[in-house]
């Protein structure tokens, strides 16, 4: 019988304690910057800013419509302030959401609508990221690190826990 009794395909036994939370294009690599995180990281971070790009030339040419169109002076002005003002909301948003949790979760959903129409700025704040960590890797790592130093402090103080305990050898007295 061989030393792996476990059947082939099985996922390993993981280890006890909190586990860490994946990151989109991440997954767990960037607990241990291993499994192809600087590549993952450069292909975030060239991603990001070539759909950036790519929705600048996209609302170009939805501009070039509007004056083909001959709408009028105000209106190419009231868009081109909605897509700026979005994407500086969108971008600040999501910056703030790779260092905290949001507080409030309806007021994320209010601002959702707003947030896709800045897309532009929500892809370069992924993009400026991407070039010092994983998006959102600070705040993972301060939570799982919280929650793996509480764990073991649970465990090593746990009186009745037989892992913890040392062998001493000797017995204890029998109550009677």
């Amino acid at each position: 019988m061989s030393e792996n009794s476990a059947a082939p395909g099985t996922p390993p036994a993981t280890a006890p304690g909190p586990q860490p939370e994946p990151i989109r294009f991440f997954g767990t690599t960037w607990v241990e910057h291993d499994g192809g995180y600087g590549l993952r990281r450069a292909g975030v971070a060239v991603g990001s800013l070539a759909a950036a790009v790519a929705a600048c030339f996209v609302l170009r040419f939805a501009y070039e419509g509007l004056e083909i169109a001959d709408v009028g002076g105000i209106v190419g002005m009231l868009v081109i302030a909605m897509f700026s003002i979005c994407s500086a909301i969108a971008f600040r948003k999501t910056w703030e959401g790779f260092g905290a949790r949001p507080g409030d979760p309806s007021r994320e959903d209010a601002l959702r609508g707003l947030k896709s129409i800045g897309f532009i700025g929500s892809l370069l704040a992924y993009f400026v990221r991407s070039l010092t960590e994983a998006p959102g890797e600070k705040l993972r790592r301060t939570e799982y690190e919280r929650a793996r130093a509480q764990f073991e402090k649970r465990r090593s103080t746990r009186t009745g826990n037989p892992a913890a305990r040392k062998a001493s050898g000797r017995k204890r007295p029998k109550r009677g």
